[in-house]
């Protein structure tokens, strides 16, 4: 599967060149969506608080457990507003990539994929995340979101490598990277401070070229 960008008009664009897409001033005028066979993805809007705060809060106990300890406020109007702010701030500096993904039978929000702690010059790299609303897990958008992401990162954002990585009994998420292509790589030790504990993870790649499952 191919990802594409398509403009006003519905028709698919080629993939721009990174310098192209921060010359237009992402930080107001966000690129097209990045569209799949079974996902969209789009940067995040103040449009979307609603959704995303009725998602991550309905799905609160199944994400904890993965993913950083949630601020206080995370979920309220304001806190929104600044992590939009940062996503833009991030697309526009060629430090960070946030996407929303929406399925396409009537573009409900099921969940978001990032791009963040880009390298670039000798390494042209940078590492994947995602996280998936409850209601929707299981069901193949994040596999179908990942498999889009990947062609778009190597393409339009000129990357050579993306990695990954997550808790060793994470079987679910290790399940998903394998069976897009990524190989396992080896383990990290108290990798990341998930849920306030720091905690050991393994580690994946993908390197242009690669075949996607």
């Amino acid at each position: 599967m191919n990802a594409s960008t398509k403009d006003p008009a519905g028709r698919p664009l080629s993939p721009r060149p990174l310098s192209l897409l921060r010359a237009v001033g992402l930080a107001y005028d966000p690129p097209e969506p990045v569209v799949g066979g079974k996902v969209t993805m789009r940067v995040p809007d103040m449009a979307d608080f609603e959704p995303w705060a009725a998602l991550r809060g309905a799905s609160r106990g199944f994400l904890v457990p993965w993913e950083p300890a949630w601020p206080p406020d995370d979920l309220t109007r304001s806190a929104f507003r600044r992590r939009v702010a940062r996503y833009r701030q991030d697309w526009r500096d060629d430090q960070g990539y946030a996407l929303f993904v929406h399925r396409h039978e009537d573009g409900a929000l099921v969940g978001g994929v990032t791009l963040t702690n880009v390298r670039r010059g000798v390494a042209q790299a940078v590492s994947l995340g995602y996280w998936m609303g409850q209601p929707f897990a299981g069901r193949g958008y994040m596999s179908a979101a990942v498999r889009t992401l990947i062609p778009f990162a190597f393409g339009a954002l000129g990357f050579r490598r993306v990695e990954a990585a997550c808790v060793p009994h994470n079987g679910t998420s290790i399940a998903l990277l394998e069976k897009v292509g990524f190989r396992r790589e080896g383990l990290a030790r108290q990798y990341l401070c998930i849920n306030g504990t720091w905690t050991d993870h393994l580690l994946f790649g993908l390197v242009k070229g690669d075949p996607i499952g």
